[in-house]
């Protein structure tokens, strides 16, 4: 019995920021058809549906792999460039005190501001809009995986060093497992970052993806389908989350906190 409990707890848990979500599309209905509000300022659901509907899905198909495809191979450069980053800024107090200012100048400068110098300088092909994807999501994996190493309990630091471990091992075997559920926190703001930096270098220079769907919808006053291709965008980072999550569930379930720590 208290396992059944526990199961319709844990689906309840699950369910219930969902039906919260699609229970605002109908007081939305309701709001725009009360008021009689122009979809021009903000379209009722039912006519993004229907805009969602009148574009062939073939069509969303190739602009949501023109965005897909920029937005995981800027995150998998932001992943393959950030661990290793990290792991030096760890090993040398010096790399830390240069390297960490010149990363918070870096992501701290508007990246809108940045995309078109990035255009002029790399050309209008795929690889402006792949270290603007990069740049935008590599902050958060560097902080969070320096964060976890720096925070390995001391005793099994000296633990290590008592056993010769070599440099590489400490981190290996110690400072990398600990650092874990640090590394995924910042996984799951990065996967969401990259898709806005996919979406802002559409902006900028592109001639498929949702971003530049978006564009082109505003600037021919279709709203009602640059509404629908938010939605898409809003509904594939979901995706994306849920993705990381999956990932850390699947290979580093150790790394999740237990029911009685939440």
């Amino acid at each position: 019995m208290s396992n059944l409990k526990v199961l319709f707890s844990d689906i309840g848990h699950r369910i219930l920021p969902a039906f919260a979500l699609l229970a605002l599309l109908p007081l939305w209905e309701l709001l725009c058809r009360l008021f009689d509000v122009p979809s021009f300022i903000l379209p009722a659901p039912s006519v993004i549906a229907e805009a969602f509907m009148s574009v062939d899905m073939s069509r969303w198909m190739v602009h949501l792999w023109a965005t897909l495809r920029v937005a995981l191979l800027g995150f998998g450069l932001s992943i393959l460039i950030s661990l290793p980053l990290a792991v030096l800024m760890v090993r040398s107090e010096f790399l830390t005190r240069t390297l960490f200012p010149c990363l918070v100048v870096i992501q701290s400068t508007p990246i809108v501001a940045v995309a078109p110098l990035l255009i002029v300088i790399l050309g209008a092909g795929e690889a402006p809009r792949l270290v603007i994807a990069c740049l935008i999501s590599f902050f958060p994996i560097v902080v969070a995986t320096t964060t976890g190493m720096l925070a390995t309990p001391k005793e099994m630091l000296e633990l290590s060093r008592s056993l010769r471990a070599s440099p590489v091992r400490e981190v290996w075997q110690v400072r990398l497992p600990y650092a874990v559920p640090h590394i995924f926190s910042g996984l799951k703001v990065a996967i969401t970052l990259a898709i806005i930096g996919a979406v802002i270098a559409e902006f900028v220079a592109a001639e498929q993806g949702l971003g530049y769907f978006v564009q082109f919808s505003t600037s021919y006053f279709r709203i009602p389908q640059a509404f629908a291709a938010l939605f898409f965008l809003s509904a594939v980072s979901l995706v994306l989350f849920k993705s990381v999550q999956l990932a850390q569930r699947l290979f580093f379930g150790w790394s999740l906190p237990s029911d009685d720590e939440r």
